[in-house]
């Protein structure tokens, strides 16, 4: 490999390796030498031990060095150069085992004066005898205790500091290894100095626990509320209880079953569960409601259990498949999407397994000891003893009274048919005519109360300046928002100390120029979505040769980044660099016209400023000096000999090798003329300085070069502010359509980032959506053995789609995974409803041979198992839909979706499932089917 090129490091990376935890390192009275140095050998090393925690090298600070600062008119004098005293040190100083000699009887290990003990002893290696006098390496050059080059600054509040950032890296959760971390640190911390802080800071298990509480909370609210629904309708607190019992155990195995197959309890996970609240109630409902039938007919209790149970085995299983069947097309989902909707997809299908385990054991054994042999309806004739009590008969008047308004508007549509019908489809397809103004979002944003801005002051400008304008640039945030609102403010600037740490980032940091700012709010903070408005604005006017980005903050969108610094990214690739860029530049102002997009840059640049040195090699030639003497003297002048020859000091007192380091100190080199005056020798021991040899000439390069393929690589970055992605990809896109005759030949242009991600989960979704349809619909034609009868019941499914697509309207939400997510779970248990009402209309067919009176029948008699499972299923929504709690923004379309959607399909089931039934059974009359196997779902 060339000389200092650092060898290629790969690294494990998956779409949950991001930040989630920074230690902030601190102590009165000590350097960032001293700070930097026991976070790297200190704290480090005890903290990577923890499992799942990924820690690049620490951040800020200087990194230590022993260094050899040469004189460069003192190597001229005595015609040396940089490369003699790094031969010299090569020769003189080494770490290395001598051996053991046996004498007698005792075995002496050997030990050589090879390396120096003392920093200062490295000035005593002599270099080259000239004329009969020994050169030592301190007539040349000041050996001294220092430090690298600063590339990397780090402010904590204004205060420069050292900040070790921990990565989530594998399964292990979130929680756990901050906790892991937490647990850690105290435990190393006698073994640290006195007075050293080091304070946990950007902890982004807050949020996650927040976001955990604030789901379980939603799942718990929806549990109450469900209950209480439900002891409304069955007016027995026996039965609710029982109802009631089966739902935190049905979480419980679910919760056993997710942990046997390797998930943690997440904000996806912990979504599911809540997600299935309300259906959780379902089979243990109408298994009451079952054996209550049962005993309202004279039955003695354990018989009544066993004819009630068994009546609605096979339907509720079949039920049960719907629900799952839907979520199966999920696991062909790819990328991010996978990676976060099929944990949701588990949970809930574990928990409605469980539920229907419980409802065929643990509820008909608690109905032996709660229920009486004689159905709850019969308490109704008690005088009312207390408010509950005659506040439920009233319920219950008021609802047998709306039963009866049903039945007449149901009776007058299945008497216009026809016109009903034709009303009911034009409305829905109608409604399918908002669909372009939803909008689509690959995933909504999440306010963690965090904000990420990225600067890049002008191309190739110092770390030291850079470190300045961001000191102007934190007063000016300070400004905007107010003091009581900031918790804490970490200015990242400059290139990090290691390349690990540069294969993490996910900023777009490309030199020295370049740092992120990350601002923590404190808890009941303004939106960030705000802030973030005020500081795109603001912040160019005060700061004009800035630019200024703001990558993703919170945790989720990170993941759904998926590494890049935005959502949107454009990529041209081709092997003619500068025809990539001409096309980049005449890409990016059509693409800032574009309404709703902001942070719109290139990443690259081929603005750095270099200085060219032409080496005239006949002149070189001619005094004995070859391109690689050059080189190597350059090198080790310039990036210092650890870059050519690696030579090391072994510090006594902590075991550390310390890089020695052959330099001439950056205060010599200020000039170009410096430059020109250093000293360069060839094999035969001649030395010229290099303006003997070379001109300088000051031109531009590139200040980063990427590759995709060995492709030179451009990208275009951009986010969205006020407007879904969707809309901006589509303009996008004609941009692209309308320059494509401007694209370099043989160069491609690709459109990446959660565009790409977005259309991809959104295709596999809607195809995901299509094949639950056709797959329910064959599981019903099994159950049904008929044709007919399954195509009666999927007519409720597109008023269910119509639902959803009000509901997104009405709640200004656009279409997006979760949302998505939201529908095909509502198709499952609209299937459930609609079997419910048409396995009871056939029983009454084959019963009077009338299908319209059976359709009636039908609807009067399953409206209140109907309206239970829907409005248990709604309320259960309905805390998820308000998304009230931390991180609630990212399921909150995904409740929404399933409301909306439900409410439609419940409005179907009772009244156009009924009319399409009477209409397709009028006409093929009462030979198109045999009748369910076993029984409706739902029998009671």
């Amino acid at each position: 490999m060339p000389l200092g090129t650092t060898p290629p490091l790969i690294l494990t990376y998956n779409a949950s390796t991001v930040p989630i935890l920074q230690l902030a390192l601190s102590r009165k009275g000590m350097s960032e030498q001293a700070l930097a140095d026991l976070a790297l050998n200190s704290v480090r090393i005890r903290l990577i031990t923890v499992a799942g925690a990924a820690i690049p090298f620490p951040y800020g600070g200087k990194t230590r060095q022993i260094l050899i600062d040469l004189d460069p008119p003192a190597l001229q004098a005595r015609g040396l150069t940089a490369q003699d005293v790094g031969n010299a040190l090569a020769a003189q100083n080494l770490i290395t085992p001598i051996g053991t000699q046996k004498i007698d009887a005792f075995e002496y290990t050997l030990q050589l004066n090879s390396a120096a003990s003392v920093v200062q002893d490295l000035g005593d290696l002599p270099i080259k005898v000239i004329n009969g006098s020994t050169i030592y390496i301190r007539d040349v050059a000041q050996v001294r205790d220092g430090n690298a080059p600063q590339t990397n600054i780090v402010h904590v509040d204004g205060t420069r500091s050292v900040v070790m950032t921990v990565l989530k890296n594998g399964v292990t959760s979130t929680l756990a290894i901050v906790a892991g971390i937490r647990s850690k640190l105290v435990e190393i911390k006698p073994a640290l100095p006195a007075n050293l802080q080091v304070v946990p800071i950007n902890d982004q298990s807050l949020f996650v626990r927040a976001a955990i509480k604030g789901v379980a909370l939603e799942g718990a609210i929806a549990a109450v509320l469900t209950s209480v629904m439900i002891l409304l309708f069955l007016g027995s607190w026996r039965s609710t209880v029982i109802v009631a019992v089966s739902i935190p155990l049905s979480i419980l195995g679910a919760i056993i079953c997710l942990a046997a197959l390797g998930e943690t309890l997440n904000i996806m996970t912990l979504g599911g569960l809540a997600l299935a609240v309300g259906i959780l109630v379902d089979d243990a409902t109408v298994t009451i409601e079952s054996i209550n039938l049962h005993l309202e007919e004279g039955k003695d209790i354990e018989t009544a259990i066993m004819d009630g149970a068994t009546q609605i085995a096979t339907p509720a299983f079949v039920s049960l498949l719907c629900i799952c069947i839907v979520f199966v097309p999920m696991f062909f989902l790819e990328g991010v999407a996978r990676f976060l909707f099929v944990p949701m997809a588990v949970a809930v299908m574990l928990s409605i397994a469980w539920s229907f385990l419980l409802s065929r054991t643990l509820v008909p054994t608690m109905a032996k000891y709660l229920l009486h042999s004689h159905a709850p309806h019969d308490e109704q004739e008690q005088p009312p003893r207390n408010s509950l009590v005659r506040f439920q008969r009233r319920f219950e008047a008021r609802f047998e009274y709306g039963r009866g308004r049903y039945r007449e508007y149901l009776t007058l549509a299945l008497a216009h048919r026809r016109i009903f019908v034709i009303c009911f489809l034009a409305f829905v397809l109608a409604s399918f005519l908002l669909l372009p103004f939803l909008g689509r979002n690959f995933f909504p944003a999440v306010d963690s109360g965090q904000i990420l801005m990225h600067a890049r002051t002008q191309v190739g400008t110092r770390v030291e300046e850079t470190a300045n304008q961001f000191a102007e640039i934190q007063k000016a945030i300070r400004k905007i928002i107010p003091p009581h609102e900031v918790e804490v403010i970490v200015d990242n600037i400059g290139l990090p100390p290691s390349s690990i740490n540069l294969t993490y980032n996910n900023t777009g940091v490309m030199g020295a120029q370049d740092g992120d700012i990350q601002i923590a709010l404190k808890r009941g903070h303004q939106p960030t979505d705000g802030y973030v408005r005020k500081l795109r604005e603001e912040l160019p006017r005060q700061f004009p040769g800035v630019t200024f980005s703001f990558p993703p903050a919170d945790i989720v969108s990170q993941i759904l980044n998926f590494g890049s610094p935005a959502p949107i990214e454009l990529q041209i690739r081709g092997n003619n660099l500068d025809a990539s860029f001409d096309y980049a530049n005449l890409l990016l102002p059509k693409i800032r016209a574009i309404t709703g997009v902001a942070d719109v840059r290139i990443q690259q640049s081929r603005r750095q400023p270099v200085f060219d040195v032409d080496v005239d090699r006949t002149r070189a030639q001619q005094v004995g000096i070859t391109m690689r003497d050059i080189t190597s003297s350059l090198v080790a002048n310039l990036a210092g000999s650890s870059q050519v020859a690696p030579t090391f000091w072994l510090n006594p007192q902590n075991g550390v090798q310390y890089p020695i380091v052959i330099q001439t100190p950056q205060y010599r080199l200020d000039t170009l003329a410096a430059l020109a005056d250093l000293p360069v020798g060839g094999s035969d021991g001649n030395s010229q300085v290099l303006g003997a040899v070379a001109n300088f000439t000051r031109t531009r390069g590139n200040a980063l070069v990427s590759q995709y393929d060995i492709q030179p690589l451009v990208q275009i970055h951009a986010t969205t502010q006020g407007r879904d992605l969707g809309a901006v990809a589509v303009e996008l896109r004609r941009i692209l359509a309308d320059t494509a005759s401007n694209v370099p030949q043989g160069s491609t242009v690709s459109l990446l980032g959660q565009v790409r991600t977005m259309e991809s989960a959104f295709s596999g979704l809607l195809f995901g959506l299509l094949g639950a349809t056709v797959l329910i619909y064959l599981l019903i034609v099994v159950n049904f053995q008929s044709w007919a009868d399954p195509f009666v019941i999927i007519t409720a499914l597109p008023a269910a789609l119509a639902g959803i697509v009000w509901m997104l309207f009405v709640t200004h939400t656009p279409i997006s995974v979760p949302a998505l997510t939201g529908a095909i779970m509502c198709m499952g248990v609209a299937t459930a409803n609609s079997v419910l009402m048409i396995s009871f209309a056939r029983e009454r067919l084959d019963a009077i041979g009338d299908a319209t009176a059976a359709a009636l029948d039908a609807g009067f008699v399953r409206s209140r198992p109907v309206l239970m499972t829907a409005l248990a299923m709604i309320i259960g929504m309905v805390p998820m839909a308000l998304g009230l709690g931390e991180g609630g923004e990212q399921n909150a379309p995904l409740g929404r979706a399933v409301i909306g959607g439900l409410v439609f399909a419940t409005v179907a089931t009772l009244i156009f499932v009924p009319v399409v039934f009477s209409i397709v059974h009028d006409r093929n009359g009462k030979k198109s089917a045999p009748g369910p196997v076993a029984g409706g779902i739902h029998a009671p």
